[in-house]
């Protein structure tokens, strides 16, 4: 009788380790974030603040389309690389939860498997065919376990390589788009020359 007691608080005792580790990995991400975008906004303002000052020194309309189109690409490659630590962070925490819960459901089945077996010695004469269907079933439950797993990593491999790939032709078009711009500037400036 207190066994049972002991059983449920140790339980309870790992949850909670469980319930910690899992808001330290969530919260270290936001942290994470927040540091990142901190960074971006203080890279922004000194950037904007040094634009402000050169545009001020602008006299004349081939100045103001040189300007416009040599920010075009780092604007993009800025917001790319944005993307990708963003990108990163969610991924990292994501992995760090999936092994928190891969581990806590292998405890789960190591834990389940042990009551089975224990089950099994002391089952009664003539139980052993509800006790081979039980087992078979968890066989398969581990299975289909095992297969989902597979899939939604295999998920999550294709949409990193569709995020790759997105990005990378966003970055080649905001590319093109700035050497557009600049060809443009320069035959206005021979234009005008």
């Amino acid at each position: 009788m207190t066994q049972l007691p002991k059983e449920v608080l140790e339980s309870q005792k790992v949850a909670l380790e469980s319930l910690m580790t899992f808001q330290t990995s969530v919260f270290s991400g936001f942290e994470k974030l927040v540091d990142l975008n901190l960074k971006v906004m203080k890279a922004s303002i000194e950037e904007s603040s040094q634009k402000a000052q050169d545009a001020m020194g602008i006299k004349d309309v081939q100045e103001v389309v040189a300007m416009s189109s040599s920010m075009v690409q780092p604007s993009a490659e800025k917001a790319m690389a944005y993307s990708r630590h963003v990108y990163d962070i969610v991924t990292s925490v994501q992995a760090e939860l999936s092994k928190l819960a891969e581990g806590k459901l292998a405890e789960t089945q190591k834990t389940v498997h042990e009551a089975v077996e224990q089950l099994t010695r002391n089952a009664p004469q003539g139980s052993e065919s509800a006790v081979a269907m039980l087992k078979s079933s968890m066989a398969q439950a581990g299975a289909a376990y095992d297969s989902m797993t597979k899939a939604a990593k295999q998920a999550a491999e294709v949409a990193e390589k569709n995020v790759t790939a997105a990005a990378n032709a966003t970055f080649k078009a905001a590319t093109d788009a700035a050497e557009a711009a600049g060809k443009t500037a320069r035959g206005t400036r021979s234009k005008t020359a």
